[in-house]
């Protein structure tokens, strides 16, 4: 795989180039937010910082995920609850805190590249109405009441997921499976995370019904 690594730090940068070489990817150093947002289209995935010499890596990935939806891995030595939840909503597809374990970081990118891979547009003519909310599953957008709701593509994703199962009981472990495809999840809380948001941005409190215990139900 093509890699970016955005990382202003030489000794970590060196060492992600030099480890990610050896098991046969193609990683590519980039020092400063700016060079991802000029290059990220030459990449297949991306482990950002978030401590980087010309903007806040959060800044970055906000920028980056309005052009792209490439996959990001965030690598940094921030490990507050907070900094996790903000770069998750930002559209971070995972979490890591440094120092990570080279084999975990190069497993994480491969299942972040290879969900990105099957979660493509596979009913590209397929539109749900449930409700107030169109579904557009090909084109990937929602519009609730005749307005867009820009969405990340996780939420994107766990939304179309329970549309499909609509008005079905869909546990956290199978939309954590489908979407993510790690029990890793149930640690990081991506998942409590993504809902919360995509419920804010729907706006309609009353669509995704929580069973306690289980997982959740869309009620449209």
């Amino acid at each position: 795989m093509r890699i970016a690594v955005v990382e202003d730090d030489d000794g970590v940068g060196e060492a992600l180039l030099d480890a990610l070489s050896k098991v046969g990817h193609t990683p590519v150093r980039m020092r400063r937010g700016s060079e991802l947002l000029l290059g990220h289209r030459d990449v297949e995935v991306v482990v950002l910082d978030l401590g980087l010499p010309d903007a806040d890596g959060l800044t970055v990935l906000r920028q980056l995920r309005a052009v792209d939806d490439v996959p990001v891995v965030v690598l940094t030595a921030r490990d507050d609850e907070r900094s996790v939840v903000r770069a998750l909503r930002a559209g971070a597809d995972d979490y890591l805190v440094k120092p990570a374990r080279l084999r975990e970081l190069q497993a994480r990118l491969e299942v972040v590249v290879r969900r990105r891979g099957t979660s493509g547009p596979a009913e590209p003519t397929t539109v749900v109405e449930a409700g107030d909310v169109v579904v557009d599953l090909g084109a990937r957008s929602v519009r609730v009441r005749d307005e867009d709701v820009p969405l990340t593509r996780k939420e994107f994703e766990v939304l179309a997921h329970l549309v499909r199962r609509r008005g079905e009981a869909v546990s956290r472990q199978e939309l954590m499976d489908a979407i993510w495809g790690d029990a890793y999840v149930t640690v990081s809380r991506s998942l409590d995370v993504h809902m919360t948001s995509l419920r804010a941005k729907l706006g309609l409190p009353d669509a995704i019904a929580t069973i306690r215990g289980f997982g959740y139900r869309w009620t449209l």
